[in-house]
């Protein structure tokens, strides 16, 4: 069961050869075309072109009232998750307190007899 399973001789691959096969017949083109002399000032950049301009969200009053109904169905949900968090730490304080005193009495009275 927790022994290696080995490949059968006929898939596994022989020592001298590789399963990844190399790249070949890769060409860069060059990263500039343009002629570049070191004796002239490089030209400033032009400037950036304006954006173009996307157009505006429209809300229509169906979209309107999903959008409002699925904000306010997300806010009870965290709300309600949130809530039960917060009981919960409550709850388990309050009982963590009370075996507290108990066994503070517990040892109250032992030390008394």
């Amino acid at each position: 069961m927790f022994t290696p399973k080995i490949p059968p001789p006929d898939t596994a691959p022989t020592p001298g050869t590789s399963l990844v096969q190399p790249l070949t017949d890769i060409t860069h083109a060059p990263a500039c075309t343009c002629h570049h002399s070191r004796s002239v000032a490089p030209t400033p950049a032009p400037a950036p072109a304006a954006p173009v301009s996307r157009p505006a969200v429209q809300l229509t009053p169906g979209s309107l009232l999903v959008a409002a109904a699925g904000g306010t169905a997300m806010v009870l949900i965290i709300g309600t998750v949130l809530v039960s968090m917060l009981l919960a730490t409550a709850i388990t304080a309050a009982s963590v307190a009370i075996c507290a005193v108990v066994l503070r009495s517990l040892l109250n009275n032992q030390k008394g007899n």
